[in-house]
Parts: structure tokens; C-alpha cells; sequence
């Protein structure tokens, strides 16, 4: 039986953990041929390496920052020369920090949205030059339900994905006719931030949180889990079979209408994400 991705040529962002890693192994497993960036050298290229071994397809990892311009378009030139084109881009990595509105400072501002605006940006364009020519291509980006609820102290966060939303809506329409489809997934799975931010809670605290999980999700009572739950819709997006598809945002989260916080009082999630070019 033929592999569903045997000889696609993939760019992963974010690909050294949490759905990142879970991505790059679901592709080489599918026969792909995947270059990962991050910026978590060591791990980056341990998963790189595990997955190659693994097969049937093959990974190869480079550290790169996306919210440099000029090294995220190294990363492309040489992962376009190993791979000797490109067919799609996972674009995962991003950046979340919470603050209260008020206390919002440009530092923080321009933080996260360097990575989850612009990093996003700079991966699509240049992916977009990389596919033009063939009239062909694949783009998954990486939203949130914090782009559409108003979180108490996420103000920064939610509005850098409500960006990324607009922006997926958008060039899909500009790029569809050149053959290039744009989706979003917008997972709610278990992460190692998640686990961090879990394991931060006092007992009570807790409690309280996995009890609020429990009724919100429908399907499991739980986060979903990266490598089950997530990284077929991501092999599906990525595959010839969703070749009309494109401009969605796509909720990979259980039917959950929103956990709520009870720390908070509002809907929210917890903290689900890295540092630049880092995954959940």
C-alpha cells in the first residue's frame, strides 16, 4: 500500500516538539521528504533523525528563526536545494504570552507578533515564490479559538491569530488562482506547554480545570493528543486528496465550544505556545 504523502517535499516550522515533532514523524511515515526548522537545535535534529530512521520517508533539520526575514529565506534556499522543490509548508511555530490589557507593552506586543504575524508572513511568501512556478502547493498554517473569543489577559495573543486569520482568508483567495491552497487547523491538543502550565496549578486549581475539560470537550472529556488526534488531519491537508480545500480554518478540538478557565472566569486555553520558530 502506497503511503499517502510518498514523494512530497514538506517544510515543517516548529518541528523540535509537542506538534512539531508529532507533524514531521506523521510525514515520514507517509513516505514525505521533510526539512524542519525550529529554533531548538538539539531536539530539532534528534527528531529529525529518529524520524529518518523510522522511514519511510526522510527529515532534515535546520535552526531557523522565523521572524528573521533574511534567515527564514536561507532556510527556504536550502531546503529547496536538498529537497529539489516544495509541495507544501506546515507552518507551526508561534509564540503565546499573557497580560493584562492594560498592562500591555509594545516589547510584548511586537514579541508575539513577530512570530505569530510576521513568522507567519515570511514562511508564506516564501513558500507562495517556491510553489508559483509548478501551480501547485499546499499551506497550512496554525490559528486559534483565541481569535475569536475575548479572553480575559490574551488580548495580545488572541488578536496576533485573529491577524493570521485574516491573512489565511485572504491570500488563499490570491493564491488560489495560482494553485495554492491556504488552511488553518486550530487544534486543542495536549501539548508540553500544556503539561507545564497543568502541572503550575496547585491541587485544587487543578481539579477544578480538568473537571471544567471534562464537561467541555464532548468527545473524550480530554485534550486531544498530537500524534492520534491531530497529525492525520495535518497529513490529509498536506495530501492530493484535499485539493479542494482551501481558505478554511479548521477546528481539530473534540467539539469543545471553549474550555473555560476557572482561574480566570472566562473562556480560555491555557498557554500553547513556544518561542520564535519553536511548537506547542
Amino acid at each position: 500500500m502506497a503511503e499517502q504523502l510518498d514523494g512530497k517535499r514538506i517544510i515543517v516550522t516548529g518541528g523540535a516538539q509537542g506538534i512539531g515533532e508529532a507533524a514531521v514523524r506523521a510525514f515520514t511515515r507517509e513516505g514525505a521528504q521533510v526539512y524542519s526548522f525550529d529554533i531548538t537545535e538539539g531536539a530539532g535534529a534528534r527528531v529529525a533523525k529518529e524520524a529518518t530512521e523510522a522511514g519511510p520517508g526522510a527529515a532534515a533539520f535546520r535552526r531557523t528563526d522565523i521572524t528573521d526575514k533574511t534567515d527564514t529565506g536561507a532556510a527556504f534556499e536550502e531546503a529547496l536545494a536538498a529537497l529539489g522543490g516544495l509541495d507544501v509548508l506546515v507552518n507551526i511555530a508561534g509564540l503565546q504570552r499573557s497580560a493584562a490589557a492594560a498592562d500591555i507593552t509594545d516589547e510584548l506586543w511586537e514579541t508575539v507578533y513577530r512570530v505569530n504575524v510576521l513568522g507567519t508572513i515570511h514562511t508564506n511568501q516564501a513558500a507562495y515564490r517556491a510553489m508559483k512556478p509548478s501551480g501547485a502547493g499546499a499551506i497550512i498554517n496554525f490559528g486559534s479559538m483565541s481569535g475569536f473569543t475575548g479572553e480575559l489577559t490574551n488580548a495580545v495573543y488572541g488578536s496576533s491569530k485573529g491577524a493570521v486569520h485574516t491573512w489565511i482568508r485572504t491570500v488563499a483567495r490570491e493564491w488560489g488562482p495560482d494553485g495554492i491552497r491556504v488552511n488553518a487547523v486550530l487544534p486543542y491538543v495536549n501539548t508540553p506547554m500544556f503539561e507545564k502550565y497543568r502541572n503550575s496549578l496547585t491541587p485544587g486549581e487543578l481539579a477544578a480545570y480538568d473537571a471544567e475539560i471534562a464537561k467541555s470537550i464532548p468527545l473524550g472529556g480530554r485534550f486531544g493528543n498530537a500524534d492520534k488526534d491531530l497529525a492525520p488531519v495535518l497529513v490529509f491537508l498536506a495530501s492530493d486528496a484535499s485539493h479542494f480545500i482551501t481558505g478554511q480554518l479548521l477546528p481539530v478540538d473534540g467539539a469543545s465550544p471553549r474550555c473555560a478557565d476557572p482561574l480566570r472566569g472566562t473562556p480560555a486555553a491555557p498557554p500553547d505556545k513556544g518561542t520564535k520558530g519553536s511548537t506547542p
